[in-house]
């Protein structure tokens, strides 16, 4: 029976400890995750991140050129929000591809064509504007200056 094999060998390559799928890579202690729930004595709790002419409003899962909405996927959103939380920092194809599309199989292809809409929906690389970089092979940063502010309720 081949279905049987297959189990046997999937049941072989999740009992290697080598490859631990649950482990999970650490951040330095002093980084701070970018969009975390704060709740203060003066009621903030929620924050928002600008760069260039846009703004992020997390909470709401909404991007804003000004006061108007960009109209982007979801998962492009979800991508352009991985990169906001580590602006900076080199952000690994295969990172982004599980926080995306979390206990699914995806092809590259599919994060390739989700940052192009990205990229287009923020006129990247057009009228000076640069917001994300691709290291090829290894993955994405993103290089605008980021400013984060935080909101009442």
């Amino acid at each position: 029976m081949r279905s049987t094999a297959a189990f046997g060998r999937l049941e072989q390559f999740y009992q290697d400890p080598e490859l631990d799928v649950g482990r999970v890579i650490q951040r330095p202690a002093a980084a701070r995750p970018l969009f975390e729930k704060r709740t203060e004595p003066t009621g903030v709790t929620s924050t928002e991140v600008s760069f260039g002419s846009f703004r992020l409003l997390r909470t709401q899962f909404l991007l804003l050129e000004g006061d108007k909405p960009v109209p982007l996927g979801s998962r492009a959103l979800e991508i352009l929000i991985a990169l906001l939380e580590r602006h900076g920092e080199l952000v690994s194809k295969q990172d982004l591809m599980a926080r995306v599309w979390p206990n699914v199989f995806v092809g590259p292809a599919n994060l390739t064509v989700h940052i192009s809409a990205l990229r287009r929906a923020l006129r990247d690389g057009q009228d000076g504007n640069r917001f994300i970089v691709n290291i090829p092979g290894r993955g994405y940063r993103f290089v605008a200056s980021v400013a984060i502010s935080a909101h009442e309720n």
